[in-house]
């Protein structure tokens, strides 16, 4: 028997506050920008899944593009050459509609004109010769009166756009607009909020006036900056636009009448205010509550023919490519600042989202969106959320999951079957947030609530070793405990050499970036070599092996963990230099042994530490890296319980506090991974030191020089020298057990 509701009243009654804030999102009485961000996300893939990815061959584009600029001039060109390109498009290619998505908003002076009829007022005015070709010459050199002539009487559409700039609190108004497809007044009654603007920017009257009609390109930028949608109707002065598209549409379908779609006045939507649709018979454009159309694109940049405008004006296309086609004239040159992000491609020509546009009129596979959608979005979360909310705390987690993977599946399934052959866009987003919403609350409510332990050993523990160790000892919390006890482990302290000095010639800032640069990784190593943190020093980090997750393989991993170290701060040395500051040397000792560990300290403070001979031994090797000039040093037992690995034995030394003498080794990594010039000196030094302690000074000499010719930077030779020389001028008591001393820890 499943267990009943009231045991999991708690989950479900949770569950059934998250499936009420979902509605509440949904009806749009709070507002969730997550959720707007993860539906655009969602409409996205919707989209790139079900384009077409086909060439649609009706519609060309004659490109203003770097080719073209390159041959006739940087941008903007003279009105007389772009009245030879509306020549060519009707008289030679013979295209049925030309839509312009550019803006001719300032006059063209360049003929001179203006310069001549200047001397024709002053210096020349006396020269008849001269006023008369002035007169006849005229005509030519109005450029924008001979490009609005070619303009007359053909199906040519100018564009324009709309825009909320102000200067001095009024909208700026430059050109003329066309004729408005609707009056002000349309919507009277009606709460629509439309895209409305207050100012715009648009074409010389000349021209406006000579051209068929004229339409905005004006995208609806969404919160990301992705242009999804086109205002259908835009407003300005209450009057409402129609976009370059479907300027294009009417002029292809003779002008027929914008108006606007509402459903049936029926009891059941009486009240509902929505527009629908904009329909310019037969074409009817589906938009959303605020009279956008969503752009059907059909693929990346490329889903339309484009041939650039030089090769048009120079008869280089062919005229099939252009013969009884609708043609747009816009431009993907970078420079001409018309790239725009959309869903398909982050930088998008602008013209190709017309193309789009004007396509899905004519196919009529504009997706729909209306404002209805937003009741069944409640619907949807209403009845998926309480069957989820209720159900899932009944469930085993195995059976929720499958449960949550299957309403996931289905609701995807059905979103985007209703996309794909009914073209509605229902809200996909929500329902989705909101099932794993539900989901990662049963599952968390039941993980906090069984995982006890876990939490325990991680307040413990946390702070000392990785998360990955504190998972792995959650399993069994029973077995570990901050009790002090004996355990044979390994334990590792670094020191950063020259510190002082190196503090001392930095400001706190750069101090405490520079301490954090070093530690970050170091500790991460350690981390990665299943190592306890135990205290950082200042610059010292003191680190051990062993506790609180038993590691049999501790002394292996103390050994690696300081090899990676040494690697690791090598790799760094250019990045510290790139911020002005000193490379790091670091001195790290580490052995193996007996010692305790647990919670140690005083009644108003305790850290979970280790102690023992076997630790103090650790930290005067560390120190004793400075004396031999060697980055890494470990003791005997160590080097015991890794014998795969290459050392070099450095010494046989009596540390200060301890009677018994100690062999100390420098591990130098894997023998296969080491070269062969090492492996032979090593070798070479392992005899210079027999000769040193059976007190053949004169052969270990020898030998230490050749080796010091042959690795000058190695620092152990000159202290081996240096010792060598002082016990030939001072030779030691007998019998001598060649065991260096030292008095300083």
């Amino acid at each position: 028997m499943p267990p009943s509701l009231k045991k999991h009243a708690a989950r479900a009654l949770l569950g059934v506050l998250v499936v009420l804030l979902f509605i509440a999102h949904a009806a749009r009485f709070i507002d969730l920008s997550f959720i707007h961000t993860m539906e655009a996300l969602t409409y996205d893939a919707r989209l790139r899944l079900t384009m077409p990815r086909t060439v649609d061959p009706r519609i060309v584009i004659v490109d203003i593009d770097e080719k073209s600029l390159a041959e006739e001039g940087r941008w903007p060109w003279r009105r007389d050459r772009l009245a030879l390109l509306v020549d060519k498009l009707f008289d030679h290619y013979r295209v049925n509609v030309v839509g312009f998505d550019v803006v001719f908003a300032e006059q063209d002076d360049s003929s001179g004109l203006g310069v001549l009829r200047d001397l024709s007022r002053n210096e020349l005015r006396g020269d008849a010769q001269f006023q008369k070709s002035l007169e006849e010459l005229a005509p030519r050199l109005e450029y924008d009166r001979v490009f609005a002539e070619r303009l007359r009487g053909r199906p040519v559409v100018m564009g324009y756009y709309f825009s909320n700039q102000q200067i001095d609190g009024k909208g700026l108004a430059i050109g003329t607009l066309p004729t408005p497809v609707l009056p002000a007044g349309t919507f009277k009654g009606r709460n629509i909020q439309f895209a409305s603007f207050r100012g715009y920017g648009a074409n010389l009257p000349i021209l406006q006036s000579a051209a068929a009609g004229g339409g905005h390109f004006t995208p609806a930028t969404d919160a990301d900056g992705v242009h999804r949608r086109v205002p259908v109707l835009a407003e300005y002065n209450g009057a409402y636009y129609e976009p370059l598209a479907l300027a294009i549409v009417r002029l292809l379908l003779k002008s027929p009448k914008v108006a606007p779609g509402y459903p049936p006045d029926t009891l059941l939507n009486k009240d509902y205010p929505g527009l629908e649709w904009v329909e310019a018979d037969p074409v009817r454009i589906p938009v959303d509550e605020e009279a956008n159309a969503l752009v059907p694109y059909r693929g990346p940049q490329g889903s339309f023919p484009y041939v650039s405008a030089t090769d048009v004006m120079h008869d280089r296309v062919t005229p099939a490519t252009l013969e009884n086609r609708i043609v747009l004239v816009g431009t993907t040159a970078p420079g001409l600042q018309d790239l725009r992000s959309t869903p398909v491609a982050p930088l998008y020509p602008g013209v190709e989202i017309h193309a789009n546009l004007l396509a899905g009129m004519l196919d009529g596979t504009i997706k729909q969106r209306p404002p209805y959608v937003r009741g069944a979005e409640v619907l949807l979360v209403g009845v998926f959320g309480l069957l989820l909310a209720v159900g899932l705390p009944l469930l085993t987690p195995l059976r929720s999951t499958i449960a949550v993977g299957v309403v996931l599946v289905a609701l995807s399934a059905m979103n985007i079957a209703v996309w794909q052959y009914v073209n509605l866009v229902l809200p996909l987003a929500s329902g989705l947030l909101m099932v794993l919403a539900l989901y990662a609350i049963n599952m968390s409510y039941g993980y906090f609530v069984e995982s006890r332990a876990k939490t325990q050993i991680a307040g413990r523990f946390g702070q000392y070793v990785p998360p990955e160790l504190v998972d792995e000892m959650s399993r069994n919390p029973d077995r570990f405990s901050m009790e002090s006890e004996s355990r044979e482990m390994t334990v590792l302290f670094s020191d950063v050499r020259g510190f002082t000095t190196i503090s001392e010639g930095l400001d706190p800032n750069a101090l405490q970036q520079l301490m954090n640069a070093y530690l970050t990784p170091m500790t991460r190593i350690i981390h990665q070599q299943r190592g306890t943190i135990d205290k950082y020093m200042g610059d010292a980090i003191m680190a051990f092996w062993g506790a609180p997750l038993e590691d049999p393989d501790h002394a292996r991993h103390a050994v690696m963990a300081g090899l990676e170290m040494q690697k690791r701060l090598a790799a760094m040395a250019a990045e510290f230099v790139a911020r002005g500051w000193p490379p790091l040397r670091i001195g790290i000792g580490i052995n193996t042994g007996r010692m305790s560990v647990g919670n140690m300290g005083s009644e108003v403070r305790v850290a979970y530490t280790v102690m023992g001979d076997a630790v103090n031994l650790a930290s005067r090797l560390e120190g004793l890296t400075k004396h031999y000039g060697v980055s890494m040093m470990v003791g005997e037992a160590t080097r015991a319980a890794l014998p795969d690995l290459v050392y070099r034995e450095l010494d046989r030394v009596r540390v200060k506090g301890k009677d018994a003498p100690v062999t100390i080794f420098e591990p130098l990594g894997v023998q296969a991974e080491l070269r062969k010039e090492t492996l032979d000196r090593l070798k070479l030094f392992q005899q210079a030191l027999k000769f040193y302690r059976a007190q053949e000074w004169d052969k270990a000499e020898l030998q230490l020089l050749n080796l010091q010719r042959v690795a000058p930077d190695d620092a152990l030779y000159a202290t081996y020298l240096k010792r060598v020389a002082q016990l030939r001028a001072h030779p030691p008591a007998m019998p001598w057990d060649g065991v260096f001393d030292f008095d300083t820890k």
